[in-house]
């Protein structure tokens, strides 16, 4: 850590472009939510039968809409398991130090760095603590509080079914997340937002994250041609971000969970804010 707390002080108390973190299932994973691809992820726990690119599809949704609700009322009730953990509120007291100059961006969609108390957080895979109706006629609404979360094996009962209908047109709701047959897009993505924050970003913080959807991949590309500083935390070591950016100078690898690592980042940052 000690070539990196050099690398935060020049960058820090010289330059003034962004430091910005970019956060995926694995911070999450520390607070009992399973990752998507793991032997015990998400994908595989609650789609038996289901790949993901089939399943966690507009097209099947519309196809099967009580099946993926069921999945999702599922997800739901991992979701209020679950609670942020040390790398969560680690990131809350870094944006606190740092102000404006600290930027968020999640791929996580479960609202655990809001419950910590970061203020700022751009979620590029939407949030599922919200729904949109799925004719688009309304944008994102909290969920329905009277729709209760299931075990994946409960059915949806007559009420769930009206209480997930667009109160202006009647359409089915949809879970307020981007699936494997949409783009990315700024109004309900942080498309443009997320190239900004690259394009003026002096150093990256990858975290819990293995590069396998295209927006994060192309954020970290994006820092790396502008020769920007690069740092991986994840204990694993192998992942496709540490593959692209391999030979890079300006790459710190920190093998070490985010629930271990950020609480360290954060005392590192108020030790250089105080000097």
């Amino acid at each position: 850590m000690e070539e990196l707390q050099s690398i935060l002080h020049t960058i820090i108390k010289e330059k003034q472009g962004y430091i910005t973190f970019l956060t995926g299932a694995g911070i999450s994973a520390e607070s009992g939510l399973p990752t998507y691809r793991s032997i015990d992820g998400i994908w595989i726990k609650g789609t038996k039968y289901h790949r993901p690119e089939e399943f966690g599809t507009f097209r099947y949704f519309s196809q099967e809409t009580e099946e993926v609700w069921q999945y999702n009322l599922f997800w739901k009730k991992l979701i209020a398991e679950a609670q942020p953990n040390d790398g969560h509120y680690a990131l809350t007291e870094i944006e606190a130090l740092l102000g404006d100059r600290f930027k968020l961006i999640t791929q996580n969609v479960d609202g655990l760095h809001q419950r910590s108390g970061t203020q700022k957080v751009y979620e590029i895979h939407g949030n599922k603590q919200k729904v949109r109706c799925s004719k688009e006629c309304s944008g994102p609404i909290d969920f329905p509080e009277a729709v209760k979360q299931k075990e994946y094996t409960e059915d949806l009962t007559q009420e769930d079914i009206e209480n997930l209908k667009c109160e202006k047109c009647g359409s089915w709701l949809r879970p307020h997340t981007l699936w494997f047959d949409e783009s990315y897009n700024e109004k309900y993505y942080h498309f443009d937002t997320a190239y900004h924050i690259a394009d003026h970003t002096d150093i990256l913080f990858v975290v819990g994250t293995s590069g396998s959807t295209a927006l994060p991949v192309n954020i970290v590309e994006t820092v790396k041609i502008r020769a920007k500083h690069v740092v991986i935390i994840n204990p694993e070591n192998d992942t496709y971000f540490h593959y692209i950016l391999r030979g890079m100078k300006t790459l710190v690898s920190v093998q070490e969970s985010s629930s271990a690592a950020l609480p360290q980042l954060k005392i590192m940052i108020e030790e250089i804010l105080k000097a």
